[in-house]
């Protein structure tokens, strides 16, 4: 399939105007294909004879295009391209009438079968080049135009879109016309949903999901309003443009690649998100944040949308910054830059750190085409860019940077900006220079490394300089914090200095010397901080004894980078963790240390002979969470110890009896999630059949219980259950996004390397074939999951790199193994340490 390159998309949006596209699906034409009819109405610019340009679309078959009334000929179709010759100036029409594919991966026109009901879900998922798989268009961001829809579905089936629908009778459905919109922003989704409906400020509010998660939405649908409509309030007081759509759904879809999609007036969540078993207020926050995101995209993205998709990061920084800060001030999760600090930032660091990072804005030249803009959705977009915004308002002061955003939008709403445009409206609001601060931090790669270093005085007081291994300027704070002596096993803040860095001063007085000398304290900038000695023993000993969860978020990130980098024995996080966990009151950051502490140092930093004792320290910590828990004050930290507790089992014995009770002694009761992961954890350790695994998933008949038990077959520590997993993942096509997903969670496990040493070569010609049979999606899927993640050797890196070198894998692959077999050279060097 041939990408779309920035060159080309620059000289046809050059070239023309698009104004109008009418479509109509029909989704009534069988389980393998439905057919769309499109119509385009655009004009060509300019006063030339006549233009080529071209038509993208993926076509099971196409069967008539016409042009101004002409006919074309369909065999002209060069894979995805339709030519579209001799384009005089002025108006004209292009029809189009084709089959088009369902997909199972997430891309395009992803259909559904509910497992529990036998219901059939549709939704689209049209990002980056995907709109061609659903109908033809000029497919480009800066090519915006006005979207007429009718669909044709059973008569059973509700239909949303962008706009208001209307039913008109015999299946048939009509949606309001967008205003203009990008092509990758149109949004369909059909089936027989189980809908909640509201008016919030005068426009229709809409919740929607599968039938069979109906109990479950509604149990929690009161909060999942409440959230929608404070965030809502809070953006009309942040922002001077009214919410530019005719309503706002949010649909809960299967089998949904990303977290959530901001198709405007659709938002589209993973429907994970519909709560059928127990969760922790954290899992509830992470939900409300990503409410909080998608809604901030229908400004920045939607209404002002990029040009080219160099500034991606524009659109994902912004709304991760807005959605937790809006969370924080206008919700009752208030601690949502906690769960950032401990779970997202890091995603960022690691990023960050790796051969393929690349500046928050990259060069428009470094993104040359479609495929090499898919590569860039990573915790750099993500999390760097939200945490250089973050930097941006502490630097820049909220209100210069509302009132630029507010500029922004006017100058440029319903069409689109780059970033010098960004920039542009900041300067107009701050005399500051943000021009320079772009180039600094948005320009550039890689985290700077802070360092204290605390001098005594003559007179006993100290001072303190800044080692600074980078070159952004920074705006920190410096926490510094002494024991109380009122209360013994406290530390109690004494000051909190605001620094630029590089600093101006050769030495900054600080007093008498601290027990804790913190940089960075609560988390303002993006960079990795150090600890003197004297702070680090004090980290060790007392690091509970810290008052605000942002402050120890901020130190066990401190822990983690360190090592990461080789500075400081895995095992000694681990002792860290034994030590302060038993008394943290903040879920997000134990379910981020403990999940650290299994996935990356028990399993990969530690030499395999030391896993056992790494297992043993994490399963008594997790008892200490069961025990300190009984008395029920703090049920969600209750099930984070249980989760960890199941996941770090030796032993079959205890996690079985729980099965067969059907409960943990003192709760919880077991949900499908708990017993879906004790059968996972006994499938590894070779303690059930597929017997067991056919019992439960007769309990459990959902798409949840079938992943659960593709998790489970793939884990089972025989020849013929590998065998099987992996011709399921990769000798067939038949498995879904999700269940292929399932199946390679489950097939790489610690325990069983030896038994799987045979795939490891394997996977790196396997994978090549399917990611370019399959296409991105599973490519990625492929790279991150069913990579041999537990096979830390220098043969696996070996084999690896000689992939990378000769076999020619597909960029989403590419990149993925790429840093993959970055993170295990890095496991290796931490090893050797």
């Amino acid at each position: 399939m041939s990408v779309l390159t920035r060159a080309e998309a620059q000289t046809r949006g050059r070239l023309l105007d698009v104004h109008r596209y009418q479509i109509e699906l029909d989704l009534t034409r069988g389980d393998e294909t439905f057919d769309s009819r499109t119509v385009i109405h655009f004009t060509v610019r300019g006063n030339h004879k006549a233009a080529d340009t071209f038509v993208e679309l993926k076509p099971a078959e196409l069967r008539t295009a016409t042009l101004d009334g002409q006919p074309l000929d369909p065999e002209t179709l060069d894979e995805n391209r339709l030519p579209l010759k001799k384009l005089t100036p002025g108006e004209h029409e292009l029809r189009i009438d084709a089959a088009m594919r369902y997909s199972r991966t997430g891309e395009g026109m992803h259909r559904f079968t509910d497992p529990t009901d036998g219901e059939t879900y549709l939704y689209t998922q049209l990002f980056m080049e995907d709109v061609q798989r659903v109908f033809a268009a000029f497919d480009q961001p800066d090519l915006k135009a006005v979207f007429e829809l009718e669909v044709k579905a059973p008569e059973s089936w509700t239909v949303l879109a962008n706009g208001i629908t209307e039913h008109l009778g015999d299946g048939n459905w009509k949606a309001a016309p967008t205003p203009l919109i990008s092509t990758y922003l149109v949004a369909v989704a059909a089936g027989p949903w189980h809908s909640v409906r509201t008016q919030h400020r005068g426009l229709p509010f809409g919740i929607h999901c599968r039938r069979s998660l109906a109990p479950y939405l509604d149990a929690d649908v009161d909060e999942l309003l409440d959230i929608t409509r404070a965030c809502f309030d809070r953006y009309h007081e942040k922002f001077e443009e009214p919410y530019p759509f005719d309503s706002y759904d949010q649909a809960f879809v299967p089998e949904f690649n990303a977290g959530a999609m901001e198709n405007p007036g659709l938002v589209t969540f993973r429907d994970d998100f519909v709560h059928r078993s127990a969760v922790t207020d954290t899992e509830r926050q992470i939900r409300a944040m990503v409410i909080a995101h998608e809604m901030a995209h229908m400004w920045f993205g939607d209404l002002v949308t990029l040009r080219w998709w160099d500034d991606i990061w524009l659109n994902e920084s912004f709304a991760e910054y807005m959605g937790y800060q809006t969370l924080t001030e206008a919700t009752r999760f208030t601690g949502t830059w906690t769960e950032f600090g401990v779970t997202r930032k890091p995603w960022g660091y690691e990023a960050d750190q790796r051969p393929s990072t690349h500046p928050v804005a990259p060069d428009p030249d470094a993104v040359p085409d479609t495929a090499s803009a898919l590569l860039n959705f990573d915790g750099i977009s993500y999390a760097k860019g939200a945490s250089a915004l973050r930097q941006l308002v502490a630097w820049l002061g909220e209100k210069d940077f509302l009132a630029g955003i507010n500029t922004h939008f006017a100058r440029h709403k319903f069409a689109n900006a780059t970033l010098a445009d960004f920039i542009d409206s900041l300067a107009q609001a701050t005399e500051r220079d943000v021009h320079a601060w772009a180039d600094s931090w948005l320009r550039t790669t890689g985290v700077d490394t802070l360092t204290p270093k605390v001098a005594r005085t003559d007179n006993g007081t100290c001072t303190l300089t800044i080692a600074h291994d980078g070159t952004r300027p920074h705006r920190i704070a410096v926490g510094l914090y002494d024991r109380d002596l009122s209360d013994e096993g406290r530390l109690t803040l004494r000051e909190r200095l605001e620094l630029d860095l590089p600093q101006t001063e050769p030495a900054r007085p600080i007093g008498k010397r601290p027990a804790l000398l913190l940089l960075n304290d609560a988390d303002l900038s993006y960079a990795k901080v150090r600890f003197d000695p004297e702070s680090f023993a004090t980290v060790r000993a007392e690091l509970s004894a810290l008052p605000d969860p942002l402050t120890r978020a901020v130190i066990w990130n401190a822990l983690r980078d360190s090592v990461r980098d080789g500075e400081l024995p895995a095992t000694a996080y681990l002792e860290a963790a034994r030590t302060h966990l038993p008394h943290e009151t903040d879920l997000a950051l134990v379910q981020g240390v403990l999940a650290f502490a299994t996935t990356q140092v028990a399993n990969r930093y530690l030499p395999a002979p030391d896993r056992p004792a790494a297992l043993t320290t994490l399963t008594s910590l997790c008892r200490d969470l069961v025990r300190r828990t009984e008395d029920g004050s703090h049920p969600g930290l209750r099930l984070t110890a249980v989760r960890h507790l199941i996941d770090v089992a030796a032993q079959p014995d205890t996690i079985t009896a729980w099965l067969s009770e059907g409960t943990v002694p003192g709760g919880p009761e077991l949900d499908p999630e708990l017993r879906w992961r004790i059968l996972g954890r006994l499938a590894i350790l070779g303690a059930i059949d597929d017997s067991v695994i056919e019992a439960e998933l007769v309990q459990d008949p959902s798409a949840t219980g079938q992943e659960g038990a593709a998790r489970c077959r793939a884990a089972l520590p025989d020849p013929e259950a590998k065998r099987q997993a992996w011709d399921d993942m990769f000798a067939t096509d038949d498995l879904s996004n999700y269940l292929f997903t399932a199946t390679a969670q489950g097939f790489w496990q610690p325990e069983q390397a030896d038994l799987v040493r045979d795939f490891v070569p394997r996977y790196f010609k396997d994978a090549v074939a399917l990611a370019a049979r399959r296409g991105p999606a599973i490519a990625e899927a492929a790279g991150r999951w069913a990579f041999p993640v537990y096979a830390v050797s220098a043969q696996t890196l070996r084999l690896g790199e000689e992939c990378l070198r000769d076999a020619d894998p597909t960029p989403a692959l590419r990149r993925k193994l790429a840093d993959q077999l970055d993170d295990l050279a890095r496991a290796l060097r931490v090893r050797e340490e």
